[in-house]
């Protein structure tokens, strides 16, 4: 990855988080290039980072591989100007915008372009993202190893057989921080319901669910083993789980993961 380089059509958030993890894999900043309308974000990139910054003729003109950080409704437009630019045969693209397939995207880039569509989330802003990728026929495993090393610089990078699985990705990883910031708030909002302060209230909550899932990722047990370990037999984490459970609240969840798989889909149409 080193010796490639990448340019950024887009210099928003989360490409604003893939350059400063990229930087941090010890890539060179002379090999990062970032296009936007936006100049003043350009300028806090180049002054912040050190990165090469231009418009998308000239970041286009150098890359191995560009990624796509524009808004979905945007993407049409933005590839029609990037499309003549590109000037290496074997230059990748990546798209990191929601509900794009890769069928519009090989329409506007052109059927024999290299194409990666991922779907990163939001803890990626914090180093800490979770992305699912599918890759077209014409991606090579040059390409998609740059593609993986790329996007695991915030976080992880898995990559999928369909692209029809990025809607379930959407569902599970894409959307699953509100689902989890969901239950932090709750969680609180009840601890101060029982007289628990505010700030102790929101601190337990999230230091609780931060660390509940790094043991989860440090283990080498399945996540089920690891609730049998905490739960006591007559215990109170039984019985708050015995309330989930007559709840309903694994259905709870399977259904909310279908409500967001099938506006995935819908939204890819």
């Amino acid at each position: 990855m080193n010796n490639r380089q990448i340019a950024f059509i887009g210099a928003g958030n989360m490409a604003n988080s893939l350059i400063r993890g990229l930087l941090a894999k010890d890539v060179a900043a002379s090999h990062i290039h970032a296009s936007d309308i936006d100049s003043d974000k350009l300028q806090s990139l180049q002054t912040e980072c050190g990165i090469q910054t231009g418009d998308t003729a000239a970041v286009a003109a150098v890359a191995d591989v560009i990624i796509l950080a524009v808004k979905p409704q945007v993407m049409a437009q933005v590839c029609a100007a990037l499309k003549p630019l590109i000037a290496k045969p074997d230059c990748l693209v990546i798209s990191i915008a929601a509900g794009i397939p890769v069928a519009s995207l090989a329409q506007w880039l052109g059927e024999e372009r290299a194409i990666v569509r991922c779907m990163p989330n939001t803890p990626s802003l914090v180093g800490a993202g979770a992305t699912g990728l599918y890759a077209n026929a014409n991606c090579n495993d040059d390409h998609k190893t740059l593609a993986g090393a790329i996007m695991s610089a915030v976080g992880i990078a898995c990559w999928l057989q369909a692209e029809k699985d990025i809607d379930t990705v959407t569902a599970l990883s894409g959307s699953g921080p509100a689902y989890y910031f969901l239950m932090i708030e709750a969680m609180e909002k009840a601890a101060v319901a029982m007289g628990l302060a505010p700030d102790v209230a929101r601190q337990l909550s999230i230091q609780t669910a931060l660390g509940a899932g790094k043991l989860a990722a440090a283990s080498d047990v399945a996540p089920d083993e690891l609730r049998r370990r905490v739960t006591s037999p007559g215990g109170t984490t039984e019985q708050a789980l015995l309330s989930f459970a007559n709840q309903g609240f694994e259905s709870t969840v399977a259904n909310a993961m279908l409500a967001a798989q099938h506006r995935a889909a819908e939204l890819a149409k």
